[in-house]
């Protein structure tokens, strides 16, 4: 089994945040696949579906991001799952927009969120890092991933959960590499050569 994690924060006010892209990253591989209508439990919104005939659960924890940790903690243990078993989708300042890099493990990098999931799971569970960019500033980090998309993020942000959701079976095949490959694949198709010979 999987556990697809989107990190952000729950109500109107926050929904189309920068560090609300691993909510849209998950809300869309849920509408792709037909996952079931989410479900109040463990602290969040869940949603359960099948991605490459693999059960795969979807959560939202409605915590907020600091506390994400509780949310995910409480539904790792009920299905006892592995830190491998779950995936987490997050914002990620150190990468440029619309830019994706999959990784297990490793630093928190000062995120919130990262750090209230490393309290209650340890820090090997899988990332989704999504670019969105650094405001150039340490100072202006917190007006910047709580601030909304802008309307001409739109051009990459759409095609990139789009290609997140196409690609997402290959997670439930353990295949992150492949994951990441497809992605970038899709959004930049490879150059036919048309040249008449």
């Amino acid at each position: 089994m999987l556990l697809l994690v989107g990190l952000g924060n729950p109500g109107n006010k926050y929904a189309d945040n920068r560090h609300n892209i691993g909510f849209m990253a998950v809300d869309e591989i849920v509408r792709r696949h037909g996952f079931a209508p989410p479900r109040k439990r463990f602290q969040g919104l869940i949603s359960e579906g099948k991605l490459a005939g693999h059960k795969v659960m979807a959560l939202r924890p409605q915590t907020f991001m600091n506390e994400s940790g509780r949310s995910v903690g409480e539904a790792a243990r009920f299905y006892k799952l592995t830190p491998e078993q779950i995936v987490v989708f997050h914002d990620e300042l150190d990468l440029a927009p619309g830019k994706l890099r999959v990784k297990q493990g490793g630093g928190l990098a000062g995120h919130n969120g990262l750090r209230s999931l490393a309290a209650h799971i340890g820090k090997d569970f899988r990332r989704i890092r999504l670019g969105v960019g650094h405001p150039g500033d340490k100072g202006k980090v917190l007006g910047h991933v709580l601030r909304d998309f802008a309307k001409s993020d739109d051009e990459w942000l759409d095609p990139l959960l789009d290609a997140m959701a196409e690609a997402a079976p290959l997670l439930a095949g353990n295949d992150d590499p492949a994951f990441a490959s497809k992605v970038a694949l899709i959004l930049k198709p490879p150059e036919h050569n048309t040249k008449v010979r």
